[in-house]
């Protein structure tokens, strides 16, 4: 059982070296679930005597007003000989076997975090004794609760201490070691006020009478210690500390344990309770009871390690791997994110992600309403057929059809068609701008590498612009080629149509006749619309072959020519991670750490227990 106590401290020391000591954090917390016994008193109850007590040696920082001014996590470690030492979570190798060095110690690793200005700080000390004369066990001492604050101390300090104290002890699986006085009132206990606060049943807090041995003649802590007139559901466990004069003579703290085993048993009216009295059994009754609330707990700790784990590796994941250092590294890192976010944003021209059934509504529906919005009528009213079939004749006027006429008034209709064309590669161009951006919101690699993006996302768009200005010249191509040769069977069928209704021999009045030229506007915008109906099939081939098909083909192909021209410095340039983004990564990765590693541990303890 004694392994469950070093675990603890074993996972209360590396939550420690992570900042991670109980307070509200964005980063997952461990030390909150791991069960602890925090020591609460007012100042003067003898809480540091106690402490100096249940270790057996003179330790802690002693003088007026507020002493303890940061939470002490003090581990005790049994060994089964040698002489005793300790050690500083913040001092790994250096070794102290000199008490009075390690109180010194205290003190000057206090005022490093709070200066010399008498503050408080929730940042714990973290402080393992080693010695033959202890029991395995791990106590928190908070500062001391006041209520009024010394010269140097802001006036705030009193509710800032209840404030850490109430924040330690309010956790369900915090033990509270309640210290009370026992030549005061009770009822006016600080530590017992505070305990009932966030402890009403009582469930979690240990009573301890200290100062029993100077109260006023005649009264006695009987009725406390056994719980007739302050009932707590752990036995109170009274203790005799050290007197100052004991003190200040440097007395031994063997022979105080055995003075204070003596007045118990020679105490007419604390005799029958010597057995669960002072701070030999106190250690010894925590210790158990520390043991058995850590077995209950582990079931809970395994639930919450392995839970976080997942979520670790999750926002590990989604935040993206830590740069490489060589050039090389750099280069296929670079290369990779670029893969991906290519990928993507195929998949949403390929429909495995939504975007490109865009594309399509283009060609079904926007260009041919576009097509069909184009007012041919104008260019072929009765006055434009008139002017311009005259100006075709010239000075000598057509024999059987004005075929010049007709390519004029075919090529104005068809030039029109140019609006709608360059229209659909606007329209297709846009649509893909829009997937690459899109896409690269959905690259999350990117979203750490700000500059990479930037750069990325330029030369994506560059690479389409230049793709929209080869789709345009070949699109009005296709426009240009409709009109610049015109189809030879409309022609042919134009002599026949003379033969069966016309008469050549009429007058060069009636040949300009509307009846005439209705006939002809008519003809045009059959072949027009004939023209339409192809065009409407092979723009969209044209843009799709020039636009889409390159975009998914070599969209990236001209930045990663650049950027194998690049030195790595320049590589790393475009790498350029948000330090914010850097410091949550190697955060989230040391605390991965250590939930698997507590992971690794817990099983390792849990099944011995079994």
């Amino acid at each position: 059982m004694e392994n469950l106590i070093q675990l603890v401290n074993k996972i209360q020391r590396a939550c420690t070296a992570l900042g991670d000591h109980g307070e509200e954090s964005a980063l997952p917390t461990l030390w909150d679930a791991l069960p602890s016994i925090a020591v609460v008193g007012g100042q003067s109850s003898g809480k540091s005597s106690v402490l100096e007590s249940i270790v057996g040696k003179d330790f802690l920082p002693r003088g007026s007003g507020i002493v303890t001014r940061r939470p002490l996590v003090l581990q005790l470690h049994k060994i089964d000989e040698g002489r005793e030492y300790a050690e500083f979570m913040h001092a790994p190798r250096k070794r102290f076997t000199d008490f009075a060095a390690v109180r010194q110690e205290i003190s000057d690793e206090t005022d490093r975090e709070t200066g010399r200005s008498k503050g408080i700080s929730s940042v714990p000390i973290h402080l393992s004794i080693y010695s033959p004369h202890v029991v395995n066990l791990t106590l928190v001492d908070l500062p001391g609760l006041t209520k009024v604050a010394v010269e140097g101390q802001a006036e705030s300090i009193v509710q800032d201490i209840e404030n850490m104290v109430r924040a330690f002890i309010e956790k369900p699986n915090c033990i509270i070691l309640a210290i009370s006085p026992a030549n005061q009132d009770i009822a006016t206990s600080d530590a017992i006020k505070i305990s009932r606060e966030v402890d009403p049943k009582g469930d979690r807090t240990f009573g301890v009478l200290t100062k029993i041995d100077l109260m006023d003649k005649g009264t006695d802590a009987v009725d406390i210690l056994e719980g007739k007139s302050f009932k707590l559901n752990f036995p109170w466990i009274g203790v005799v500390n050290r007197s100052q004069a004991d003190i200040n003579k440097n007395v031994d703290m063997i022979a105080a344990r055995r003075r204070e085993n003596e007045y118990f048993a020679n105490t007419p009216e604390y005799r029958h309770l010597a057995p669960r009295m002072g701070s030999v059994h106190l250690g010894k009754v925590l210790s158990k009871h520390l043991e058995t609330v850590i077995k209950s707990r582990i079931p809970g700790l395994q639930s919450l390690i392995n839970k976080t784990i997942i979520e670790l590796e999750t926002e590990l994941n989604r935040i993206g791997r830590p740069i490489a250092a060589d050039t090389g590294g750099k280069l296929y890192m670079i290369m990779e994110i670029c893969r991906t976010f290519d990928q993507i944003f195929k998949d949403r021209l390929d429909g495995i992600r939504s975007g490109g059934e865009k594309i399509y509504q283009v060609f079904d529906n926007q260009f041919p309403a576009a097509l069909k919005r184009l007012q041919f009528d104008k260019h072929l009213s009765m006055d434009n057929v008139r002017k311009l079939i005259t100006e075709a004749d010239g000075y000598q006027p057509h024999l059987i059809a004005p075929e010049q006429g007709y390519r004029r008034l075919i090529e104005s209709c068809l030039v029109s068609i140019r609006g709608p064309a360059e229209a659909a590669v606007d329209a297709v161009h846009g649509i893909l701008k829009d997937l690459i951006h899109k896409s690269m919101s959905e690259t999350m690699e990117l979203k750490q590498y700000p500059t990479l993006k930037a750069e990325l996302g330029s030369a994506a768009i560059e690479s389409l612009e230049r793709m929209k200005e080869e789709s345009k010249k070949a699109t009005l191509l296709l426009v240009d080629m409709e009109y610049g040769y015109l189809t030879v069977e409309f022609f042919r069928k134009l002599p026949q149509d003379a033969e069966k209704g016309g008469n050549p021999t009429v007058s060069l009045f009636d040949r300009y006749n509307d009846a005439y030229l209705r006939r002809i506007a008519t003809t045009v915008l059959s072949y027009v619309n004939m023209v339409c109906g192809t065009l409407r099939h092979t723009i969209p081939k044209s843009v799709v072959y020039c636009q889409v098909r390159e975009a998914k083909r070599s969209l990236l192909d001209h930045f990663f020519t650049d950027l194998g021209k690049k030195e790595g410095k320049q590589l790393a340039s475009l790498l350029n991670e948000d330090p914010a983004i850097m410091q949550r990564r190697t955060s989230l990765a040391k605390r991965l750490e250590l939930y698997r590693s507590a992971q690794s541990d817990i099983e390792a303890v849990a099944w011995d227990n079994k």
